[in-house]
């Protein structure tokens, strides 16, 4: 077996000493009742009730690694989250109807595995009736891969399981690493002496983590070439692409459920980066990949926007930096502004040269631009890569890695009926990092409901910025930033922009035939789903037509005819302050106040109302190579509503289904009338009259942030 390290992570070991692994924390509260939204429970003719029940199956605890690192108190930190927290968190905070922990496979060793599985059965025996539980609770792990180039990058994906028992879940993650990966970590005597040195001076938390790093050195890797079920139980499992993840589902045999999520996130995916280099029968497997988060706490990756991260240029061989449109400002070419702000002095032509020297320096960077230039502030990049009409948008989105683009494109190594497609349903979750399952039920509390963070001191942060972004002895020559061969502590550092771009985080919805394990897990596998931005929407959206009659989101079907559909949409509640009585007795005053800080989800007697309803269409390719702008229509109907606290319902056809002669994918939003939210302005950009930005007042988390400002503004 090969021995494992944490590469670049391991930067912060200078700050820590001794330690032991957090616990899995003690779940307090007892079952509540259970209460449903009389609107949410529905008949169907030949299948009896159902209902509407609301979840979020992307949680961290503070078991995941960069969520221990955000909990420390360099980054203002509130300390550990542990499982035991997202229990009552989920129960009497949010008050969803199920949940799942997906803590980085990268983080769990076999040993923290098991205890995030009996903290888990924990609380599902704390829910009562298993057919009519308060709460379900699931198990699983994101498999974190992030590449360095459109070719090597698949993205993040979650892997849940719908049972509990040892013997229907596996023993251990499986995590992104590449083969080898941990060798280069520093070496377990390190470890060590780095403890007995700064025993006297560090502790705490610090000792915790650098406790982490240890254990994670010192866990093995599995081997390579055998079988899952053949392998000892306390080695790490790397699977280094997703055809590698799944060949080892496949050989657990296990139901399972892959969820790709975040898919478009600048943060992490290399610009130009796009899903067709998953699209074939190794990188995905329809029978498990089903669904696709299209909304968290990160922001929104479900639009497709046909800008230009690069432009191709035959003659000169490269990728040029595309100038500014009406919709966009790409980060090479305000490198370029920055250098001629700063040109002073220097003549036309040796100004000129930098300029372009800044842009493909800053092109090359990728997503690390800023370090051009390791002088500026957040503010001097303006609203650089950003999508300026998307809602709540990811920062800096990829659009080849979006939902839309998804739908449209096709693997043509296959041919006719059995060429592949991605043929997701939609979700969203919160993908928080504090053991907090929903917690977009109120705009409030920014800090504390989103995953924002950054430096909390002024003077530390002014020794590390220079340490970690770089420096240059003149400010007026553009730096070139190192080639990448690992992530490290520094990636964790650029952040100060990516907070306008945090928000309280989405919901994952179902149509269900009860509230028990397995009628939910049934739902999210038939994709009856949808995904909400935090409001519990009641959404139903039908084909009338379909062969044997009515068919739900979620279905597909062959028709001769045209399509006719039915949407209906309910708003979400308008919610009261404070918590309900039910969760003022369920927990303790200072388990609320410690999980929920005194806000719950409480709703009241009236509804938001539902503003209008827009269908999306989308063609899917026919052909290698077809454009995929034009096969997205969005919105390509648009539906007014009147302000009903019965909510909205419409019904259409499309009379081009025939003549277009192509597959066709429908999707709905309900649009809920104009309420504030959280970054909603993102980086409150200032523009001249002429449409160019020239300020911007970003919403940050560390210490230049205002926690009483939560960065409020109108969305819909």
């Amino acid at each position: 077996m090969a021995r494992r390290g944490l590469g670049g992570v391991a930067a912060l070991l200078l700050l820590a000493c001794g330690g032991k692994d957090e616990p899995v924390g003690v779940i307090e509260g007892s079952a509540r009742p259970v209460v449903e939204d009389p609107a949410s429970v529905y008949s169907v003719d030949s299948e009896g009730e159902r209902r509407i029940l609301f979840g979020d199956l992307h949680v961290h605890t503070t078991y995941s690694i960069d969520a221990f690192i955000f909990s420390l108190p360099i980054f203002g930190g509130e300390g550990a989250h542990p499982p035991a927290d997202a229990c009552d968190y989920a129960r009497h905070c949010s008050q969803l109807d199920f949940f799942s922990i997906t803590d980085h496979a990268e983080g769990i060793t076999p040993d923290r595995w098991e205890r995030l599985k009996q903290s888990t059965r924990e609380c599902n025996e704390r829910a009562g009736d298993s057919a009519n539980p308060d709460v379900v609770s699931y198990i699983g792990w994101e498999w974190t891969q992030a590449g360095f180039t459109p070719e090597d990058h698949f993205g993040h994906k979650n892997v849940i399981f719908p049972d509990l028992a040892d013997d229907r879940v596996p023993a251990r993650p499986i995590n992104s690493l590449p083969y080898g990966t941990l060798d280069r970590s520093p070496p377990r005597l390190l470890l060590r002496g780095a403890q007995a040195l700064l025993a006297p001076i560090a502790g705490g938390a610090y000792a915790d983590f650098l406790w982490l790093l240890q254990h994670l050195a010192e866990t093995p890797e599995c081997e390579t070439g055998t079988d899952v079920r053949e392998l000892p139980t306390e080695c790490m499992e790397n699977a280094p692409r997703p055809s590698v993840l799944f060949d080892k589902l496949r050989q657990w045999g296990f139901e399972t459920l892959v969820i790709p999520h975040g898919l478009a996130w600048g943060l992490h995916a290399p610009p130009g980066s796009n899903l067709d280099v998953q699209l074939n029968p190794e990188d995905h497997d329809p029978q498990v990949q089903k669904l696709l988060e299209i909304y968290s706490g990160h922001g929104n990756s479900e639009e497709f926007r046909s800008w230009a991260e690069a432009w191709p240029n035959a003659s000169l061989g490269a990728r040029v930096c595309p100038e500014p449109s009406g919709d966009r400002l790409a980060c090479c070419w305000r490198a370029g502004e920055i250098m001629r702000e700063r040109c002073g002095d220097l003549s036309e032509a040796e100004c000129e040269q930098r300029v372009s020297a800044a842009r493909s320096l800053a092109l090359a960077a990728g997503p690390r631009a800023a370090r051009v230039f390791p002088d500026t502030q957040p503010e001097d990049w303006l609203d650089c890569d950003q999508c300026r009409d998307c809602f709540k948008p990811v920062f800096s989105p990829r659009p080849g890695q979006s939902a839309q683009y998804s739908l449209a494109i096709a693997d043509f190594d296959g041919a006719g009926d059995k060429r592949l497609r991605f043929r997701f349903g939609f979700i969203g979750s919160s993908d928080d990092h504090k053991a907090q399952p929903g917690t977009g039920y109120k705009q409030i509390l920014r800090r504390r409901n989103t995953d924002g963070h950054g430096i909390a001191s002024e003077r530390i942060d002014s020794w590390l910025r220079p340490a970690l972004l770089g420096s240059a002895d003149d400010p007026t020559v553009p730096q070139p930033v190192p080639v990448r061969t690992e992530r490290g502590f520094k990636d964790l550092m650029d952040v100060e922009r990516v907070a306008s771009f945090l928000y309280p985080g989405g919901l994952v919805a179902v149509h269900a035939t009860g509230r028990d394990r397995r009628s939910i897990w049934e739902s999210l596998s038939r994709r009856e789903v949808y995904g909400t931005s935090g409001p519990r929407i009641l959404l139903w959206f039908n084909l009338l037509n379909g062969p044997d009659g009515s068919l739900p989101m979620g279905s597909e079907v062959e028709l001769s005819e045209a399509p006719r559909f039915e949407v209906r949409a309910v708003g979400s509640w308008v919610q009261k302050p404070g918590c309900p009585q039910t969760s003022l007795v369920g927990l303790s005053a200072e388990r609320l106040a410690q999980l929920c800080a005194g806000e719950c989800y409480h709703p009241g007697d009236a509804r938001v109302p539902i503003g209008a309803i827009e269908v999306v269409r989308i063609f899917v390719q026919q052909r290698e190579g077809e454009p995929v702008a034009p096969l997205i229509e969005d919105p390509w109907r648009r539906f007014e509503c009147a302000p009903d606290p019965n909510g909205c319902r419409v019904t259409f056809e499309d009379p081009e289904f025939m003549t277009a002669d192509r597959d066709t994918v429908y999707y709905v939003r309900a649009l809920q009338q104009e309420t504030p939210a959280i970054n909603g302005a993102n980086l409150r950009t200032v523009f001249d009259d002429a449409g160019r930005p020239v300020e911007s007042a970003p919403c940050f988390a560390n210490h230049r942030s205002d926690d009483s400002d939560d960065c409020l503004a109108p969305v819909q």
